[in-house]
């Protein structure tokens, strides 16, 4: 049986609005002889299924067994022939490559002329919006139909193509070479972590400067400077340089907003800068402009021309909440923002098909956050123990390793105390397996494993301790990232004022002067 969710036929249908749904059934009955087709009747089943059952499709009679696989296919194909002919759909890559397939056609039947002209409006409109691929692609093809439509002017046309063949093939080698180093180092990122060491410095620079390509900015387009920015942003990440990573950042995202146009072309690319934009200022504590970089990147998309398809959206509200999270922390003012934790559960049970399993377990992590900064142990409790029962999250061991250290703070705050014997148990195992372990987590274990020793009258002191041990790694250049993850000085401090934390944080973030 297949399991509904990876039934990508199901997954598609239910991804269907009101309006792509009238539109493929308007494009299946475009023909009186489609009107009774197997497919159709098969989406129609589909559409009303609540969750996929093979079962109940072979019951309907619409398909037998062997025949449903290939009937599947076809209907998954047309779906997508309807949603590409779908005006909402029809972004300037899609235009482009339909005029390159009439301007073929044309150039099939002969008509060499009128192919020609298609061609050349579609090489003027992808250099204009910086698709130097297809631009390249239009070219290939003019000189392919120059070579055949003989006239007197063929001379000169052929060098006018081969040197914009030349210019676009280098910049198109140089964006592909930069693009390749973004994606390295992000890969090196998931492989190795941020350095830990002024080795792993050293190894890291070395591998960036041995594969940066030499350019000269200001002979760059928009597309090549998007990739400069993003590899110098990746490598700074790397080697922990936050200012570096704010100004690169600050790059990446002012020059979207230079150039609109790019917005609506490349609203992913322009979502992600804002966010790591947002990241390096929480990074920096740069607070005023986190509030003004959140409150542009809210009006933005709020604007009726900003794009509107599936995937933009869910990565907006990934990228909006996770901010507006971030900003409550920042400020400490946990219960002025626990209007959010039923807007996001809301909202990924509404993107849940377009939403990785791990930036659900992040939501999680935020909503317990949110709850511990309430007081609410017991709430942050039950989110934690989603991200720590779940099997198949394998990336971001340091998630998992904060969602146990705060775990098993939440418990000791609650006074379950039987709990948190368990607790202890359980994380050890776990952070015995890790590689990466921080000192921060390091400290936190060996205080919470000790607390059944420690008599009440004890405890202050030993907060005392914890917060001495603790301090000098705020600001140091390997370990400050763990109090991202959780404020464990704001705790300690809270314990030993015997105050809210929420408290202690508003009086922190009071005294920024950014």
């Amino acid at each position: 049986m297949t399991n509904a969710s990876k039934d990508n036929l199901f997954i598609l249908v239910k991804s269907l609005s009101k309006s792509e749904k009238r539109q493929f059934k308007l494009y299946v009955n475009r023909l009186g002889v489609n009107a009774n087709a197997k497919f159709l009747a098969l989406f129609n089943l589909l559409d009303k299924l609540k969750s996929y059952d093979e079962s109940a499709i072979l019951k309907s009679g619409i398909v037998k067994k062997q025949q449903l696989s290939n009937l599947k296919a076809h209907l998954y194909k047309q779906i997508l022939v309807s949603l590409r002919l779908n005006p909402v759909n029809q972004d300037i890559r899609i235009q482009l490559r339909e005029q390159i397939d009439f301007g073929t056609i044309l150039y099939q039947k002969g008509l060499y002329k009128q192919s020609l002209k298609i061609l050349d409006k579609a090489k003027h409109m992808a250099l204009d919006n910086q698709e130097k691929n297809l631009a390249y692609e239009v070219i290939e093809l003019e000189k392919i139909i120059e070579s055949q439509y003989i006239t007197r002017s063929i001379s000169g046309r052929a060098d006018e193509l081969v040197v914009q063949a030349k210019e676009i093939s280098q910049k198109n080698v140089l964006a592909s070479k930069l693009s390749n180093l973004s994606l390295q180092l992000y890969g090196l990122m998931l492989k190795m972590g941020y350095a830990k060491s002024d080795e792993d410095i050293t190894n890291i620079t070395a591998y960036f400067n041995a594969r940066l390509p030499e350019y000269d900015i200001e002979d760059l387009d928009f597309r090549e400077k998007l990739w400069v920015y993003k590899s110098h942003l990746w490598y700074s990440f790397l080697i922990q340089d936050f200012l570096s990573c704010y100004k690169y950042a600050t790059k990446w995202v002012d020059m979207f907003y230079e150039n609109p146009s790019m917005i609506y072309l490349n609203p992913v690319w322009f979502l992600k800068g804002n966010n790591y934009l947002m990241e390096c200022l929480q990074l920096v504590k740069y607070r005023s402009y986190f509030k003004m970089a959140l409150e542009r990147l809210e009006e933005t998309i709020a604007l009726p021309d900003f794009p509107r398809n599936e995937n933009v959206q869910s990565l907006s509200f990934i990228y909006l909440y996770n901010n507006r999270f971030n900003f409550h922390f920042m400020e400490g003012r946990f219960a002025e923002g626990e209007h959010l934790i039923g807007e996001v559960l809301e909202q990924i049970d509404t993107h849940k098909n377009s939403i990785d399993e791990h930036h659900i377990m992040i939501f999680y992590y935020k909503i317990a956050c949110m709850y511990f900064g309430m007081g609410n142990n017991k709430m942050c409790i039950k989110y934690l123990k989603l991200i720590i029962d779940n099997k198949n999250l394998t990336m971001r061991e340091d998630l998992m390793c904060f969602a146990r250290v705060l775990s098993l703070v939440a418990h000791y705050e609650a006074g379950m105390d039987y709990h948190l014997e368990v607790q202890l148990r359980s994380t050890y195992k776990f952070l015995i397996k890790m590689n990466d372990l921080h000192a921060v987590q390091k400290e936190m274990i060996k205080f919470l494993r000790n607390l059944g020793n420690i008599y009440p009258h004890e405890l202050k002191r030993e907060f005392i301790k914890l917060h001495e041990r603790l301090k000098p790694y705020e600001d140091h250049p390997y370990e400050k990232r763990a109090f991202l993850y959780l404020d464990i000085i704001s705790w300690l401090e809270s314990n030993i004022q015997n105050r809210p934390v929420a408290e202690i944080i508003q009086e922190k973030a009071a005294h920024y002067i950014r």
